[in-house]
């Protein structure tokens, strides 16, 4: 008898052993989070426990073991289903290796079963378990050994036959402790731990050579690629890093993995095939107009890859100075916009935002003290930061002042939102235009009340304004200033500034205007068709240019104007636009 419940014994003795060893193995205590932690803090955990035990930089007794634990709990726990399985059955599998369970569950009974149908099981009723060794009042425990079918092995690596083999005698090839799984099953048939096992990037979604070309090149996003082949160490750890970055930037990049074992040619295209470990890439607008892969070879730290990042973000976006702004005269097809705000350096949301908007918005930026600025309140702005817009046409509008930014990624939705916006008022004021030119690459803004102070201002030396009388003369006028605008005119460096010379461009109705050109001439130029007229706004003198105009005639007034080679008077009055 006593034989008789040995074996029994035996088996219980060791499953209550792998119990308590399992335990110790829990991916939550292995990460320090609670049962009902957010991915979010799981994968924090997990990026502050891999920097510290990750082989590479820690070679203390052991952390390549406690590393490959971290990495095989944040598998567990970062998959959803492998998660779920756990909470329910301690095994990610799905299948359970066994159920401590609640006293009282399955009725005060104890399972304890070989798994396959018509496999020998014991039932033990609450009052047998003391006939077992037990102790009366003990936890309930129910053991199960594989799946369905004979010869399956369990979730700990062995089946019912290997321990009756092992412990007894028998056994025949492959079985038993030395037929490749160890006892506990914690080490792999291969015999590799998870720092080197064979693991696919899961949680980076995946790019692929349409996608690439699709989505990624020259769209104005910047991306971050992880470059790997799946048998590489320590990929979960780069995808942690990766995410964190990714998150922290949301909105201003995306990230996405390129498998090249399974995607050789096009690793081999992009010439970033991996060999000892993954690579990272990110897809660059730092340096050209046209993005390209640029390799980060820093170390692997959130913080060295954030700053990798940012500065690869796009930079279409010119920076300027208040003193000498000279935005709303720069002709144009596209409209404009400026932002004010106080950062030393362009702003990523406006970095990114450029990206994206490159083809369609021409994009400044300026720093400012504060709203006290004077070149701030003649700008009209009231509160910063602030946009600034100038439609094709030359007016002015303030999309936006007194901006507040919960996030990156809610930022650059609102942001989107009213660049769309000033994009259609653009266009609604482009489709009433009479009389501009189709072909031409740059529109000469037309002077109106709103956009006077902005392109005639007192800091632009110099504003050329084409006046004409009808919608014939209008076109010639605009193709003629459209190609004299494109060409470089300056006259000796200013010493003060150190800055040359420049010339605003501007159209102006006499038709609709006539008050305007009252304030230069008394009969205000009532004769004439169309004439060239030369404004300086800061002494308030004025020159002109009548008679035929051409392109060369043009060229040859604006040259006299900046040499001092022609006779300016004094205006009648400062002038101003209905």
């Amino acid at each position: 008898m006593k034989n008789r419940l040995a074996l029994p014994l035996i088996v219980v003795g060791l499953m209550f052993i792998l119990f308590v060893d399992s335990k110790k193995l829990d991916p939550y205590k292995v990460l320090g989070v609670d049962r009902n932690a957010s991915q979010r803090e799981i994968q924090k955990a997990f990026h502050k426990l891999s920097l510290q035990y990750h082989p590479d930089k820690n070679k203390n007794k052991g952390a390549q073991e406690k590393f490959a634990e971290i990495n095989n709990a944040y598998d567990i726990l970062s998959d959803e289903q492998k998660r779920k399985n756990y909470d329910l059955y301690g095994d990610e599998k799905g299948s359970p290796g066994f159920d401590a369970g609640d006293p009282g569950e399955h009725g005060g009974y104890t399972y304890f079963t070989s798994g396959g149908p018509g496999q020998s099981g014991f039932n033990f009723r609450p009052g047998d378990w003391q006939n077992m060794g037990g102790q009366e009042g003990s936890k309930s425990f129910s053991f199960s050994f594989g799946g369905p079918g004979s010869g399956k092995q369990s979730s700990f690596g062995f089946g019912l036959d290997d321990i009756f083999s092992n412990f007894f005698g028998g056994g025949g090839s492959g079985s038993g402790m030395g037929g490749g799984s160890q006892f506990g099953g914690f080490s792999s048939s291969s015999g590799r731990s998870q720092y080197g096992s064979k693991h696919a990037a899961k949680s980076i979604p995946s790019v692929n050579s349409q996608l690439y070309r699709k989505e990624i090149v020259d769209s104005g996003m910047t991306w971050i690629l992880f470059v790997y082949k799946p048998n590489l160490q320590g990929i979960q750890y780069y995808e942690s890093v990766m995410e964190e970055v990714a998150t922290s930037l949301q909105g201003a990049l995306k990230v996405g993995s390129i498998n090249c074992d399974s995607d050789k040619s096009f690793c081999k295209e992009l010439g970033v095939y991996p060999h000892r470990e993954p690579k990272i890439y990110v897809y660059s607008y730092a340096s050209s107009e046209k993005g390209s892969l640029v390799e980060y070879d820093g170390g692997l730290e959130v913080k060295s890859l954030k700053s990798f990042s940012q500065d690869h973000l796009p930079r279409f976006s010119k920076r300027v100075n208040l003193n000498n702004l000279n935005v709303a005269s720069e002709a144009g097809r596209l409209p404009k916009v400026l932002l004010l705000s106080t950062k030393k350096s362009t702003p990523v949301i406006w970095r990114a935002l450029s990206g994206l908007y490159r083809k369609r918005f021409v994009f400044y930026d300026a720093e400012v003290r504060d709203i006290s600025d004077p070149s701030v309140r003649e700008l009209g702005v009231d509160s910063l930061p602030a946009i600034i817009g100038w439609l094709s046409n030359g007016e002015k509008h303030i999309i936006k002042s007194g901006i507040t930014v919960k996030d990156l990624k809610s930022a650059i939705q609102e942001l989107s939102k009213l660049l769309d916006n000033f994009e259609k008022k653009n266009k609604k004021a482009a489709s009433v235009k009479k009389g501009h030119t189709e072909s031409g690459e740059r529109d000469i803004p037309l002077l109106t009340a709103s956009n006077f102070n902005d392109i005639c201002h007192e800091k632009v030396p110099v504003c050329l304004i084409g006046v004409f009388r009808s919608s014939t003369t209008r076109d010639r006028l605009q193709k003629i200033l459209q190609s004299v605008s494109q060409k470089s005119f300056s006259r000796r460096q200013s010493s003060a500034t150190g800055s040359k010379d420049s010339v605003s461009y501007a159209l102006l109705d006499a038709s609709k205007q006539q008050s305007f050109l009252n304030a230069f001439d008394k009969s205000g130029f009532k004769s004439s068709e169309k004439l060239l007229l030369a404004y300086k706004p800061k002494r308030g003198t004025y020159a002109t240019s009548q008679g035929e105009i051409t392109e060369e005639a043009a060229e040859r007034f604006i040259s006299s104007v900046l040499n001092g080679d022609v006779q300016f008077t004094k205006a009648r009055q400062k002038p101003t636009l209905k």
